[in-house]
């Protein structure tokens, strides 16, 4: 009986080794994995760091930049009012005398609709 305990106890003992080693794996894995996902996420900062850097390189050099932009939407607007206001000022007098005209003009008519009894 002492031998079965003694074996007993060995077993024991052994399954407490091996839980003990399957638990450090599992802590090893789960560094690694962690440390794995820290890398990954380092990498893909620095991916989409780079990839904005080489974004608005392309759009300065192909758009150029927000003021000149802004710059250049304020002098066409500019130049397209200035040409209204000629416009304005070539075309008023003849509106005026047109709308004139026909303010005086006025022949009375019976319209299509009305009923001749």
């Amino acid at each position: 009986m002492a031998s079965q305990s003694q074996g007993v106890q060995q077993l024991l003992t052994a399954e407490k080794k091996a839980a003990e080693k399957v638990a450090e794996a599992r802590k090893r894995k789960a560094r690694r994995l962690k440390q794995a996902k820290d890398e990954a996420q380092a990498e893909i900062e620095k991916f989409r760091q780079e990839r904005e850097r080489q974004f608005k390189e392309y759009e300065a050099k192909h758009l150029g930049s927000q003021d000149d932009i802004a710059l250049k939407i304020k002098s066409d607007t500019h130049a397209k009012i200035t040409a209204m206001n000629k416009q304005v000022a070539t075309n008023k007098d003849k509106v005026i005398e047109r709308i004139l005209q026909l303010v005086k003009d006025i022949k009375p008519e019976l319209h299509v609709n009305a009923k001749r009894d």
